[in-house]
């Protein structure tokens, strides 16, 4: 087998890990099965789990074997991890619901036939669990002096709400998930983000305690973009892998404008392209970067949404930006700074000054009413502010009614 290790490390995956050298080993010695939980509590994925999907479909096309767990026993408590409050509690039903259109997202990435991969449900072997007995088997391998060092753990207890009793269990359970993993499927390899680091070790410590047998563990950097936002949001939300929440040419959108800076480090991490190409096109610059995300754009909605989907949606693109149906050269035209785009410009402001609308009262009941797009998209709310997020191929196109457009283009 190949050294997939070195693969995901040159990549940019590897955060942390229970002994690189150990575990790069035995992924290049025999066939490993390894598992990433995925929390149920949405009814989509959104793009910042595409660095554990992008993780699992290296490790499947290397030869290893994938279970994709979500969590609808854990989710009943809740991951207190990186959380200021209690979660919500949501229903069995609506798990299962959110469960397979999730299962639908992952399977554009990964193979889930029950033979070369599998998709679980933790509530399978949670909710059957005799308290007492999980107590005594499992409890008694916890130290709370131990736990509560975690930092999510601590930053819980540091805050007015606390941390309740059954949040506290979380890490049990998760644990518990490993061993029954390795237990049914001989799977020995955990993943998950860089906050999942206190609770992967919980599980690869039951699993020696009990088993004797050493597990693995490994965690994926948190990543931010290079200004400081979350991954996979813009000043609209959350980008979504679901086509309904995220259109397909609402999410190339959302690769074709990230910031020069992260375009390399996107191209490693959301795209299969060998990474002699990866340093070929990260090293672009000024006007030439425009290939580097155009093929970052095309490639990553490709895999969220296939071929056609990215044909249409660069297509899409390439028709406001680049004279495809809309006469640019004839298009009224308004310079605006990138300072200014930068700190936001309310929609109404922004039609009224264009001259789409002749004042502000007009533009509220243009965007109201549904006359308002701006990239051919709808925007029904007053409250939205436009922003460096909402470029499409360096500029804005706005359009008021079915015929009535205006280019915006900054002017630095």
């Amino acid at each position: 087998m190949s050294n997939v290790f070195e693969s995901l490390q040159e990549r940019g995956f590897i955060q942390q890990c229970t002994g690189e050298e150990l575990v790069s080993r035995v992924l290049s010695e025999k066939q490993l099965t390894y598992y990433v939980g995925f929390d149920p509590t949405a009814d989509s994925l959104h793009a910042g789990s595409l660095v554990p999907i992008m993780a699992m479909a290296h490790l499947q096309r290397a030869g290893h074997k994938p279970i994709a767990i979500i969590g609808g026993g854990t989710t009943m408590i809740g991951d207190p991890t990186d959380k200021t409050e209690m979660r919500p509690m949501i229903s069995a039903e609506q798990i299962e619901s959110n469960g397979s259109k999730i299962l639908t997202q992952l399977q554009r990435y990964l193979t889930l036939d029950n033979t070369e991969g599998r998709f679980l449900n933790n509530a399978d072997w949670l909710l059957s669990l005799n308290y007492i007995d999980f107590l005594r088997d499992i409890g008694k391998h916890f130290r709370v002096n131990e736990m509560i060092k975690a930092e999510g753990y601590r930053q819980r207890l540091e805050r007015e709400l606390g941390l309740s009793f059954l949040e506290f269990n979380y890490q049990l359970l998760q644990a518990y998930d490993f061993l029954y993993l390795y237990r049914e499927y001989n799977c020995h390899l955990q993943l998950g983000g860089d906050d999942q680091w206190g609770n992967i070790l919980a599980g690869t410590d039951l699993v020696r305690r009990i088993e004797g047998e050493r597990v693995h563990g490994l965690t994926f950097p948190l990543l931010t973009t290079a200004t400081g936002t979350k991954m996979g949001k813009t000043a609209g939300g959350a980008v979504w892998l679901d086509s309904e929440k995220t259109s397909p040419y609402e999410f190339y959108q959302y690769w074709i404008n990230v910031d020069d800076r992260d375009v390399k480090s996107f191209l490693a991490y959301f795209t299969f392209l060998p990474m002699d190409e990866v340093n070929r096109l990260g090293n672009l610059e000024h006007d030439e970067i425009r290939e580097a995300k155009t093929i970052l754009a095309y490639e990553a909605t490709k895999l969220a949404h296939g071929s056609d989907e990215a044909d249409k949606a660069q297509e899409a693109s390439k028709a406001a930006f680049g004279g495809g149906g809309v006469d640019l050269d004839a298009m009224p035209t308004t310079e605006i700074s990138s300072e200014r785009l930068r700190e936001g410009i309310p929609i109404l402001e922004l039609f009224h000054e264009v001259g789409l609308a002749t004042s502000r009262s007009e533009a509220r009941r243009l965007i109201q009413q549904g006359g308002g797009y701006i990239n051919e998209k709808q925007y029904k709310t007053i409250e939205v502010v436009i922003d460096t997020t909402f470029l499409d191929e360096g500029g804005l196109l706005l359009r008021a009614g079915k015929k009535r457009y205006h280019r915006i283009v900054l002017s630095d």
